[in-house]
């Protein structure tokens, strides 16, 4: 049965870890101290939330940065944080000294599916700002008509089964109507228990024998055959 719609992840899935890892990462690290401190005057919301996340109302910004530091070398999924990374991305897309990477059976696999009406939805742990900056600005051109809408971790965390409900509440369907896609079976077992269909992404090595179907690259899907 062809899924109403399908959910995708970003990070090993449509797009290079290494991309974020080796790219995004390191460029938002560079700039964060300079950033925060340069405007500091319009940041002040999410520098509440900073001492908010950290349990510590007198912070000052230097403390602010120094928490958002730690939480960015750890690699944590706090939203400040990601709002900020969301920032300085968006100028160094702007600037064009970022292109956000996607590979091309990704590429193919979602126009592919947007052509035949299967809406398209974006999971990941990145916000929404910096999603709709990685597909904006790819090597590809703007991908982001491809997509009818993004959700981050403000939905919930992407190994908790409430968060794929939400998910499908959000979009009015049952949770047996969507196929979600990752490379994480954590993210996948959770978005199982919710009742969605579910596709492992094997980029690297062989397919595993598993729990879950997968697949090598979006070349090998084809939702129509699938069942919950």
């Amino acid at each position: 049965m062809t899924p109403r719609a399908i959910v995708t992840d970003i990070e090993g899935t449509t797009s290079s870890i290494s991309f974020v890892h080796d790219i995004l990462f390191p460029y938002s690290r560079s700039r964060l101290a300079d950033h925060v401190r340069a405007h500091a005057d319009r940041l002040t919301a999410l520098l509440d939330a900073v001492r908010i996340e950290a349990g510590e109302r007198e912070m000052s910004v230097d403390a602010c940065i120094a928490q958002l530091v730690a939480w960015h070398d750890a690699d944590r999924k706090i939203g400040p944080l990601k709002t900020l990374q969301g920032i300085i991305w968006a100028e160094g897309f702007a600037a064009g000294e970022l292109q956000g990477h996607a590979y091309a059976d990704a590429v193919a696999g979602l126009r592919r599916w947007h052509a035949r009406g299967i809406p398209l939805y974006v999971y990941s742990s990145g916000s929404v700002a910096a999603q709709k900056l990685l597909f904006g600005h790819s090597s590809w051109g703007d991908l982001t008509p491809l997509f009818s809408g993004y959700f981050d971790t403000a939905i919930g965390g992407k190994k908790e089964m409430a968060s794929y409900l939400a998910i499908a509440d959000a979009l009015a369907l049952a949770p047996s109507d969507l196929l979600f896609l990752s490379d994480v079976e954590a993210e996948l077992a959770a978005a199982r228990e919710a009742g969605l269909s579910t596709i492992l992404l094997v980029r690297d090595g062989p397919l595993p024998d598993g729990p879950f179907p997968a697949a090598a690259s979006f070349d090998a899907i084809l939702p129509e055959v699938l069942s919950a």
